[in-house]
């Protein structure tokens, strides 16, 4: 019998580990994407594999604090105003989800797809050139004092529901830790067993050489169109040509969107533009991966040097970095490692993919063949390699034993 040929559209973490997953079930595999593979949403992120991230931005209060955090030229949320109007309409949904019911319901959602994310990313590499990238490490949580962690109280009950409970360290054993902390950080909560990469865009381009390896296939192409025969996908048309196909992954992160339109799902996804700074040959690195509570950003020490990554920004596909939002990370990173020094840095803008409901899209579009693998916001690459496992399962025909109904494409067709 021969054995079905899927297409996997996008080749960063998701992508990839879909496309590898499909392989070893006994798949034929093409992937395809228009760049490198590696260097969207895969390359920019804080390289941490942060299995405790499942408190959304969209807590409880953030309607009502929103104002403040905007006109507040510290606090690491930024808007392209000119953006507003076009940015209102899923802005306005977003913030719907700002309650504790809500806050509650994504947060189970999200500890599907990052709880065990060490472990998945091992599996994905076990045996392979890929797995030197993949490094176990604790995951610090640093703040003020006790009373700054207090007031995330909210937070830590949302982690203990999924598992994670920090050790916390306070006062004098916080430098020992962590010698590179400015002594204003006077608690550390930290978690074990999690891990980071040492280098994403080299990590995933590994990747695509374990599925080459596999006898699956890469080819450099933009998709245009979809193919359907009686309700079903037979092929994608891209700038390459057309390509046959089964079945279909669509795994391009943000760029995801305009593809579900052709099949007629109108996503409310939008771009978060998130930031970073690597600054190469610091003087200093953090031991283990970091998340600097009151700047709202992560610091890890990856292979180019360390690597500082957060900040909020809506301003929809520009590629025009503002100069706000780096020149505060700039701030902050200051603020935090005050004795760091470094031969120079690297900025960096790209674009997460933000559905209104904080949650990926996992799953079949009706019956179609068309498979949905994208909108991981904040959690791409520690959820990518269970996404994609999650994806060929389905796949290959096989039940989950995780309630998949959160990520359903459905619950963005329209009401009929």
């Amino acid at each position: 019998m021969k054995s079905e040929h899927v297409v996997v559209i996008g080749a960063g973490i998701v992508g990839a580990a879909s496309a590898i997953w499909l392989r070893r079930a006994g798949f034929d595999v093409t992937l395809l994407d228009k760049g490198t593979p590696g260097m969207g949403a895969s390359y920019g992120n804080g390289c941490i594999l942060a299995s405790a991230s499942v408190v959304p931005v969209t807590g409880p209060g953030l309607l009502s604090k929103s104002p403040a955090y905007l006109a507040d030229p510290n606090f690491p949320l930024f808007l392209r105003w000119s953006y507003l109007p076009k940015l209102v309409p899923w802005l306005v949904k977003y913030m719907s989800h700002a309650n504790e019911a809500d806050t509650r319901r994504i947060s189970r959602g999200l500890s599907t797809i990052v709880g065990d994310s060490l472990e998945q990313h091992q599996a994905l590499t076990s045996g392979t050139s890929a797995a030197k990238w993949v490094q176990e490490s604790s995951y610090s949580f640093a703040y003020a004092d006790k009373a700054a962690f207090d007031a995330d109280s909210f937070g830590w009950q949302l982690r203990k529901e999924a598992g994670f409970v920090p050790e916390v360290i306070e006062d004098r054993a916080v430098r020992e830790a962590e010698p590179i902390l400015s002594p204003n950080v006077g608690l550390l909560a930290v978690l074990k067993n999690h891990g980071f990469i040492l280098n994403p865009s080299s990590y995933v381009q590994d990747l695509v050489k374990v599925l080459e390896e596999l006898g699956g296939t890469f080819r450099q192409a933009e998709v245009k169109d979809f193919e359907l025969n009686g309700g079903q996908v037979a092929a994608v048309d891209t700038s390459q040509g057309r390509i046959h196909c089964d079945k279909v992954v669509v795994s391009s992160g943000v760029w995801s969107k305009p593809l579900m339109q052709k099949l007629g799902l109108h996503v409310p996804l939008e771009s978060e533009r998130g930031y970073h700074i690597v600054f190469k040959e610091p003087s200093q690195r953090p031991r283990n991966p970091m998340m600097l509570a009151a700047g709202k950003f992560v610091a890890t020490a990856m292979d180019q040097g360390l690597r500082c990554a957060g900040i909020v920004e809506f301003g929809g596909l520009t590629e025009k970095r503002s100069k706000a939002p780096l020149k505060l990370l700039h701030k902050k990173v200051a603020e935090f490692f005050p004795e760091l020094t470094y031969d120079s840095h690297e900025e960096w803008l790209g674009y997460r993919p933000a559905p209104t409901d904080s949650l990926p899209l996992v799953g079949e579009l009706s019956s179609s063949g068309v498979y949905a693998a994208f909108g991981h916001h904040h959690i791409g690459l520690t959820g990518g390699p269970k996404t994609g496992r999650l994806v060929a399962e389905m796949i290959a025909g096989n039940h989950s034993n995780h309630d998949m109904t959160p990520f359903a494409p459905s619950r963005f067709a329209a009401k009929k």
